[in-house]
């Protein structure tokens, strides 16, 4: 028998077994096509507990934006895997299951990682800091070599006046253009902002109302402005990516990563440590804040729902003093973590001395007011931070404590506002506004995308101190520490047992949710996830876990 057939022969076998342990047995191993993958969900009391579920397949809507993510080419870059490897965990997230995956077809994995890792990044930025990213990735991540993709948008070949309504108001020009993206004889407004450069973004929500251009700061101050549109091709695309990774719940307000608890960081005033930080702020922060900080980047455009932070007003949300002014741990907290829901991201990653050079130039140099430049008062040095409040430990939950919040949050006319079920349609919401007169939403408490923080104790300092520049008032005098306390986990408890991406209800059964409920019950890890009673036996972990009374799981080691 001569080599060459013996290669051949196993060259045969080979490719018959590839075919077969690749193409044949995924279809028939029932494993392969499993629904099952740990998630997090937060309990009644605020609690966050790692659980075993089932993934959900994409929306007709999602479906579309994955059929154009491999039509562009988006998988060209970007994989979609997690390997258990601690860079990557510490990096992206949890690592993948193959739950994750079920309704993939074809898979996505993908090696090549020309650019970020996407199964994690449900719900990591806002929808607008993706409409500004396709429109021009630069303006928010100058290091990135992907192209602008503004086929995905619908543009104007030629530049759209701004004209008088009749009514007071700033308005576009009727033309074939714009009488196919707005109403104008909707009794229904919409409020949009240009940048400094004369680009409007129309967003799809605007198609059954009057178009108002809104620039109470003199934001832009030209009088025909270029529109750039959205499509429902890159309305799918986006959220088919705000769904990448939420098959695993809320497990982003476990990420240890993106974690800071910091009472105050003090830095003494440096002349080089400003001039490091006006480089760290050109590169990261100049798209959306501006070079002047002045919250009006060539971005700023695209954040129609919630308008970045002006620097130079020096109001800031965020801290744990009586005073308006934060501190540098303040300060450090907010840029670490980001700001859930905007299009604010973690800036975790970052090196610690960049976020801390930042901070100076942003304390010493943006937050200034210029408006007599003979004397320019710079807030931070004229009015120093004063000492943080002490938050102590919070007590614990119980459901009298819930009971009692309810008449709290209703004798605060907290409803006024986030409505009556904390969705954030109250009735006094259409009409208000931050500081600079832009109109700002209430938030959904629903939805647990909490800006302040995921934990009771960022609810409780939010309570404390208000939100500044918004209608969000302090608590701190009308409302004592226990009424604050009650309230703050009635906030969280609003969010419980609902689906991070649509707020749906999870279907949890009640005596799964009262063995969840408590506070004894420990499900901090993928590995040691709750397992719903009645469930068949599953596989985690490389361990075979049998789901007992009431769900509790016994795991026997593999010998």
């Amino acid at each position: 028998m001569s080599a060459r057939f013996v290669a051949l022969v196993a060259g045969v076998f080979f490719f018959f077994l590839a075919v077969a342990t690749q193409g044949i047995l995924p279809f028939i191993e029932p494993s392969a096509r499993t629904t099952d993958v740990t998630a997090v969900i937060r309990t009644d009391f605020g609690q966050l507990k790692w659980i075993i579920t089932e993934a959900t397949d994409y929306t007709p809507l999602q479906k579309l934006g994955r059929q154009v993510y491999l039509r562009e080419g988006c998988w060209y870059c970007h994989s979609q895997y997690v390997r258990p490897v601690t860079g990557e965990t510490r990096r992206w997230g949890p690592v993948s299951e193959a739950g994750e995956y079920a309704f993939d077809v074809p898979h996505l994995w993908g090696t090549r990682r020309i650019g970020p890792d996407l199964t994690r990044v449900g719900l990591k930025y806002s929808d607008e800091w993706h409409l500004a990213h396709f429109w021009n990735p630069r303006m928010l991540s100058p290091d990135s070599i992907m192209a602008p993709f503004r086929g995905l948008f619908e543009t104007s070949a030629e530049s759209v006046k701004i004209v008088e309504d009749g009514a007071g108001n700033r308005s576009l020009e009727r033309t074939p253009v714009t009488e196919k993206l707005f109403a104008f004889g909707s009794k229904e407004q919409i409020k949009l902002t240009p940048n400094a450069d004369g680009l409007l973004f129309v967003p799809l929500e605007a198609s059954d109302k009057a178009p108002i251009i809104w620039i109470p700061n003199k934001e832009y101050t030209g009088d025909t402005v270029t529109i750039a549109a959205e499509t429902e091709a890159l309305q799918g695309l986006i959220a088919y990516l705000q769904k990448l990774g939420m098959n695993r719940g809320k497990w982003r307000d476990l990420f240890e990563p993106q974690k800071l608890e910091v009472t105050d960081a003090t830095m003494p005033r440096s002349s080089e440590w400003i001039t490091y930080g006006k480089e760290v702020y050109q590169r990261r922060c100049v798209g959306c804040h501006g070079v002047n900080g002045d919250g009006n980047g060539p971005a700023a455009t695209f954040l129609y729902k919630q308008r970045p932070r002006s620097f130079a007003a020096a109001v800031f949300k965020f801290r744990l003093t009586k005073e308006p002014l934060p501190t540098d741990g303040d300060l450090l907290r907010t840029i670490t973590r980001g700001v859930r829901g905007t299009a604010m991201p973690a800036w975790h990653e970052l090196p610690l001395t960049d976020r801390l050079a930042v901070i100076q130039y942003i304390k010493y140099e943006l937050a200034v007011d210029r408006s007599d430049p003979a004397k320019p008062y710079a807030f931070f040095k004229e009015e120093p931070p004063g000492p943080p409040l002490y938050i102590g430990r919070p007590p614990v939950p119980s459901e009298q404590m819930l009971a009692h919040a309810k008449d709290v949050w209703r004798n605060a006319k907290c409803w006024e506002c986030h409505g009556q079920t904390g969705k954030g349609d109250g009735e006094k919401a259409p009409g208000l506004k931050d500081d600079l007169g832009f109109p700002v939403k209430p938030a959904d408490l629903t939805a647990g995308q909490f800006k302040s923080g995921p934990t009771v104790e960022d609810i409780f300092r939010t309570m404390t101190t208000g939100l500044s520049g918004t209608p969000m008032p302090s608590y701190r005098d009308p409302l004592s520490e226990e009424d604050r306390w009650a309230l703050s986990y009635y906030v969280l408890a609003l969010s419980a047992y609902k689906d991070p991406l649509t707020g749906e209800p999870l279907p949890i059964a009640p005596s799964d949710r009262r063995a969840l409920n408590d506070p004894a019950l420990e499900a901090g890890t993928p590995d040691k996830a709750y397992i719903p009673s009645g469930r068949a036996t599953a596989s985690r972990g490389g361990a075979h876990v049998f789901a007992g009374r009431g769900g509790n799981s016994v795991a026997a080691k593999e010998q």
